[in-house]
């Protein structure tokens, strides 16, 4: 198995390292709990989750257990992938996806979020996972979202950011419990990550429309257009 290096995101001084637990398949993937972390955020401002190699993390069989949650934009669902056995996810299987969930979420949903269905295409070789993810044959905890986030305009419109079209400090108000900052450019391509506070020094983005997309303690995501000027 080749060796996987974990990378995770650095803002300022702040380390953030979150990680999602996963427990279930227990025919394919034996009664043991797998550790993800997060080692990256991909094109469209969605987290990826890899495990951490360890050695002899069997699967009845099947080699090593290495997975990857990630999300498929093509597919517009989030994916559970199994490694090929290289720990170089060239040639993953699908376990299980899900396109139920919040799929506006940056983080995956939990198991009892959406349906993980599982891709008995593959897992029927190895006895099969028992059916989809389930709170009863499964744990997923962590950085994974609980709710489907639904969010009523009512709520939306006591959030607010200003002044736009903006120079120098875009202004948010109406957030009590807010996390991280991201925003995209029109190409949606992350410009800006950083830990939340209601006034976010913008100066150095070049003129255009961008995503402000505000992220709260627990995984609500809010999004708002703004043009800097």
């Amino acid at each position: 198995m080749k060796p996987l290096y974990l990378l995770c995101m650095v803002f300022g001084s702040v380390v953030f390292a979150q990680t999602i637990t996963f427990k279930g398949c227990y025919n394919i993937f034996d009664n043991q709990t797998y550790t993800f972390n997060k080692t990256g955020v991909d094109s469209y401002g969605k987290n990826i989750y890899i495990t951490t190699p360890i050695d002899g993390q069997s699967c009845s069989g099947l080699g090593t257990c290495e997975f990857k949650l990630q999300w498929n934009n093509t597919l517009t669902r989030w994916e559970f992938l199994a490694d090929e056995g290289y720990g170089t996810f060239t040639a993953p299987s699908l376990v299980y996806y899900n396109s139920t969930g919040n799929n506006t979420a940056p983080n995956p949903p939990s198991n009892t979020v959406g349906t993980w269905v599982e891709n008995t295409a593959f897992t029927q070789q190895g006895g099969g996972c028992g059916g989809n993810l389930t709170a009863a044959n499964s744990t997923m905890t962590g950085d994974v979202h609980t709710t489907t986030l639904a969010i009523s305009e009512a709520i939306k419109r006591k959030i607010r950011i200003f002044p736009n079209p903006v120079s120098d400090f875009v202004t948010i108000s109406g957030i009590d419990n807010g996390r991280l900052i991201q925003i995209y450019n029109i190409s949606g391509q992350l410009v800006l990550s950083e830990i939340f506070e209601e006034k976010i020094h913008v100066s150095q983005l070049s003129s255009g429309m961008y995503v402000l997309k505000i992220i709260t303690k627990d995984s609500n995501t809010y999004e708002f257009k703004f043009v800097k000027k």
